[in-house]
């Protein structure tokens, strides 16, 4: 056994286990410190393996702070399909997408971050986070194409942009939230809640009413 294979006695993985364990602890790691306390040194020490072990499944930290952000898109992608699923389709469906998305930024607010950026360089050098951003997606732009009856290929810039909105909206709500810029009082349980149900619903309205004009892409 190689040095960068060797783990401490009583620990062993099997194919494909040591990879998982690190994208793990680099996660609980990322949501108690956040990004800039990430080191690979640290990893190893905490999933009990050497310090080089990590490099035989990542070329460097960000690579495995890029395999950790992707890994929330697609866990946030599972949660906005289950959203949507639990209600009907229509303004009651996108609702219930604005409130999910936010609930899951607030509830993971440091991964949150890294999703959106902060411990990367150079997202375009990691196309797999794309992929997963763009996999989040959709869920709303199908909702908002049944709800603003949108189809075909002549509204997908129609759809593009109103989902965009939508985007810009709840990405924004949860920023607030996670930073604390609300007044406490309108986070106190449950009105937030409301917050966010009306603030979806304002925006939906004014979609609703120009999505005879919207269209192209941004």
């Amino acid at each position: 056994m190689t040095r960068t294979q060797q783990v401490p006695r009583g620990r062993s993985y099997h194919h494909g286990g040591l990879r998982s364990a690190l994208i793990a602890v680099a996660s609980e790691m990322l949501e108690r410190d956040g990004p800039e306390a990430i080191s690979f040194r640290a990893v190893a020490r905490a999933t009990g393996v050497s310090q080089a072990a990590p490099y035989n499944h990542f070329q460097n930290k960000e690579d495995l702070l890029a395999t950790v952000a992707e890994a929330q898109f697609r866990e946030l992608e599972a949660s906005q399909i289950a959203a949507a699923a639990s209600v009907r389709a229509g303004e009651e469906r996108i609702v219930a997408l604005g409130r999910d998305y936010v609930r899951f930024a607030r509830t993971h607010p440091q991964l949150y971050r890294l999703m959106f950026g902060v411990g990367i360089s150079n997202w375009c050098a990691h196309p797999g986070v794309a992929a997963a951003k763009d996999a989040t997606f959709r869920p709303i732009k199908q909702a908002l194409a049944e709800h603003l009856a949108i189809d075909g290929d002549s509204g997908s810039g129609a759809v593009e942009t109103a989902a965009i909105a939508a985007w810009a909206l709840v990405h924004g709500l949860s920023m607030l939230f996670i930073d604390r810029s609300i007044d406490p009082a309108k986070t106190a349980a449950g009105h937030e809640e409301l917050l966010i149900a009306r603030a979806v619903t304002l925006l939906v309205t004014g979609l609703k009413s120009g999505s005879r004009t919207v269209g192209g892409s941004p």
